[in-house]
């Protein structure tokens, strides 16, 4: 029996041994799980992370949840499972020390047995701590799912239940499912293991039994092999999921998903799904859900891989760490495949209280913890043991490499190994005069350095053994590596792990161009937390490079996703859907005329262009304004109320970009893309007046009464017409009522000092983001206010 472990949780800081639960303490807060207690703490300019934790305070938290346990229980075994607790987890019950994890991502279970009560209420206690421990946003708090299991002394093992595709040949598929059986009773255990295997319809496709005989205190492994006839594969385009349902003399069943499918990669046909060439277009994403924090609730998870997928994206990089359990079920039903990444660090630490200090003791484990939970997953395609390891350089460090990769190879044969090579840092104290030209590089044309110094004859020495201990070489912003690799090492295959999302319009050729090449992941595909102002651009004056502004507080996110935290597309994911050729219609983007004179002085490589999709700037009638045209054409013309007065050749700053000098006049603005004189396709962008209509609109109105569902309501700002009026931000307060509750509202600001448990924020280019979390059965009603607008109200029903 598997239970959800989510509700009836409280939350405090912790108390140490000499402290009392005083008049000033502060009273537990109730909340449910996935869970992020930092999101709602006080961020402030002085905090030690600074920007790259967004500017919130380390932290500490007790969760605290009271149970019953049955008096049936008594000679049972009673298992904690906890899908992540961010961070240096301790776990408690009944006040006794029960189990630990350093790693908040990675999944772990806690023998809660010998501390059990059967018959009298319980209590536990999780104790988490975290602070200056990532380069990002970490959150913290059990911000993944909790279950517990509660099993007879003979039962199957969690994550026991394994289905491989042994071979796929024709119209038959060979899959065995190994099931691991564990005996904790005093005496010699025998149970039949039934087998039944069901389509995604639930229609019986096989089914095997056979005795098991278990010893005390040991663990036996039976396997069934089943051979299936015409199987649906599972594939981007067709994700079918088979479930495999396993159960002992017949007692409920455990069950799990699989998918038949195969994954084959080599430097001539590179990477193929099922015999069928696939190239990746990729998305590297850190885990917080923007308004939610780090919490990995399932809707969220799911809406983020589905706007993903619709953005162009078939793949996900799961930076830098193991993704959540929700995240990949939604990437198996959708049909994304992944990355998964164990690791940012080994043994260097990148930030002061980093998991560098846990590694030489908890790797294997955490290998392993990111194994069990991925096994069954067909999105999950391959692993990386690390990000940007500056220790690959070393002899040593490829040693450590290639014995991470072997453990991994022995925990998992199934998956090819990389790990995402930050080729400049693992031999920069080398380089020498090579390096020359890096802090200048910082300034502007850091790409072009990064890509010169990769190259370079010391870094291929440094990274050969690392290199060929791996069945693909990822690599992070070395694209000029791609052709030479081709010739120096031909039996290697490569993957652009890491790159600058302003490049796709070179990079995808230089993928398309190459077989040992098996795909691009952008960083990023989503905004994140933290590493504030990343791909920010900045105005102003310096004389030099190293007087350039650093965003400062209260920057909120990187700014430098395709899509925003709010699940809204920016210019750059437009075009790079051109670039993949997914997208035929041209796309209009404008710069914000109130910068046009201004000198920019900081715009990385991670940054796109200051503009958006309007054509509304009151204010700047008759001003120059600078308007970029994305299209997979030769020329564009543009037109205003149907008269051209522009047009530019395709190509000539950017590959399938044209940008147009001319002043702002309100009306229809219309791109026409033209291929050898022919049109190919048109998009226009409407001048909105003040809006007189507050736009509410739910992704989905008819949702599961349960924590784990959510709906996403769109707060928008309108005019008569319905155009998003982009210029007249203000102030918009909701309220909830009936069984549901407001579980973050946000912008799409990357700056500002706006709380996500505050009921009102600013709209930021018209635009927020409500969302809400069912709490129970019946109607829930959302009302959101804005100044000078109607009231606008969204029913929604949540139903079992």
């Amino acid at each position: 029996m598997i239970l959800d472990f989510n509700e009836g949780w409280r939350v405090r800081q912790p108390l140490g041994a000499f402290a009392t639960l005083g008049p000033d303490a502060a009273k537990p807060l109730a909340v449910t799980l996935p869970h992020d207690a930092m999101r709602d703490t006080v961020r402030t300019a002085d905090a030690p992370g600074q920007g790259s934790s967004a500017y919130y305070p380390p932290a500490a938290f007790a969760y605290l949840k009271a149970f019953d346990v049955p008096s049936a229980w008594a000679g049972k075994v009673v298992l904690l499972e906890f899908g992540g607790a961010m961070r240096h987890a301790q776990v408690f019950v009944n006040e006794e020390f029960a189990g630990h994890r350093n790693n908040g991502y990675a999944r772990f279970f806690v023998d809660a047995t010998p501390f059990l009560r059967p018959g009298e209420p319980n209590d536990l206690r999780v104790e988490v701590r975290t602070g200056q421990d990532t380069r990002w946003y970490s959150g913290a708090g059990l911000h993944r799912d909790v279950r517990l299991h509660v099993l007879d002394p003979l039962h199957l093992v969690p994550d026991g239940v394994r289905a491989t595709t042994v071979d796929l040949v024709g119209n038959q598929a060979v899959v065995e499912v190994a099931v691991t059986v564990t005996n904790r009773g005093l005496g010699t255990a025998a149970a039949a293991v039934q087998t039944r295997i069901t389509d995604a319809d639930g229609a019986p496709v096989d089914q095997q039994s056979g005795p098991a005989t278990v010893p005390p205190g040991t663990t036996q492994v039976v396997r069934h092999r089943f051979y299936l006839d015409r199987p649906r594969l599972w594939s981007l385009d067709q994700p079918h999921l088979y479930t495999v349902q396993v159960a002992l003399d017949g007692d409920d069943p455990v069950t799990a998903r699989f998918g038949v499918r195969k994954i084959t990669v080599d430097p001539r046909h590179g990477l193929r799904l099922n015999g069928q060439p696939l190239l990746l277009r990729g998305a590297c994403i850190h885990h917080d859900n923007g308004p939610l924090g780090a919490a990995a609730i399932p809707r969220a998870e799911e809406r983020r891989v589905e706007l993903l997928k619709a953005a162009g994206f078939n793949a996900i990089r799961s930076a830098h760490n193991p993704a959540s359990e929700a995240l990949l079920e939604a990437c198996d039903r959708l049909g994304v495949v992944v990355m998964d990444e164990a690791f940012d660090m080994w043994v260097r630490f990148k930030s002061p209280y980093d998991y560098a200090m846990d590694f030489p003791e908890w790797w294997r484990e955490d290998l392993g913890a990111m194994v069990a939970k991925d096994y069954n997953h067909p999105s999950v395609i391959m692993y990386s043991i690390g990000n940007e390891i500056g220790e690959i350089g070393s002899p040593h460090g490829a040693v450590l490499a290639r014995t991470l990769a072997e453990h991994l190879r022995s925990l998992d044969p199934t998956r090819p190994i990389t790990s995402a090579f930050s080729l400049t840092l693992v031999a920069l104290n080398e380089l020498g005069e090579e390096a020359v030209g890096v802090n200048e590089a910082l300034a502007g044309g850091l790409e072009e350095v990064n890509n010169r110094l990769s190259s370079s004859e010391t870094v291929t020495r440094r990274t050969e053994e690392t290199a060929a201990a791996l069945d693909i070489v990822g690599l992070n912003y070395a694209e000029e590596r791609y052709g030479p690799d081709a010739q120096r090492f031909p039996h290697r295959v490569v993957v652009g792990s890491e790159t600058f999302g302003s490049r796709i319009g070179l990079l995808w050729p230089m993928v398309q161009a190459h077989p040992h090449v098996i795909g691009d992941f952008t960083w990023t595909g989503w905004d994140y937390l933290g590493e504030v102002g990343l791909g920010a651009t900045l105005y102003g004056e310096v004389a030099d490079a190293a007087s350039i502004p650093a965003p400062g507080f209260p920057s909120l996110t990187a700014w430098c996703g395709d899509i925003d935290i709010t699940g809204f597309r920016r210019p750059i994911s437009y075009y790079r859907e051109i670039v993949y050729g997914l997208r035929t219609e041209p796309y209009i983007a404008v710069r914000r005329p109130e910068h046009h004179d201004d000198t920019i002085v900081a715009q990385t490589p991670w940054a796109w262009s200051d503009s958006i999709g309007s054509w509304t700037w009151p204010g700047f009638e008759g001003k120059p304004i600078t308007v970029e045209v994305y299209a997979d054409a030769d020329q564009v013309a543009l037109l205003l109320d149907g008269e051209e007065f522009a047009r530019s050749a395709i190509g000539l700053e950017k590959s399938r970009l044209a940008v147009f000098e001319t002043v702002y006049r309100p009306g229809w603005l219309e791109a026409v893309a033209y291929r050898d004189g022919t049109e190919v396709a048109r998009h226009g962008l409407d001048t909105a007046a003040e809006p007189t209509q507050l736009a509410a609109t739910a992704d989905r109105v008819r949702l599961k009464a349960s924590p784990a569902d959510l709906s996403y309501v769109a707060l928008e700002l309108r005019d008569g017409d319905g155009c998003l009026a982009t210029a007249w931000d203000r102030p918009v307060t909701v309220e909830v009522s009936g069984p549901g509750c407001l579980a973050g509202l946000c912008s799409a600001n990357p700056k500002t000092a706006e709380r996500f448990d505050s009921p009102t924020w600013q709209t930021f280019d018209g635009r927020a983001l409500a969302v809400i979390r069912p709490t129970g059965e019946g109607t829930i009603q959302v009302r959101a206010v804005a100044e000078g607008l109607p009231p606008v109200t969204v029913n929604l029903t949540a139903a079992s």
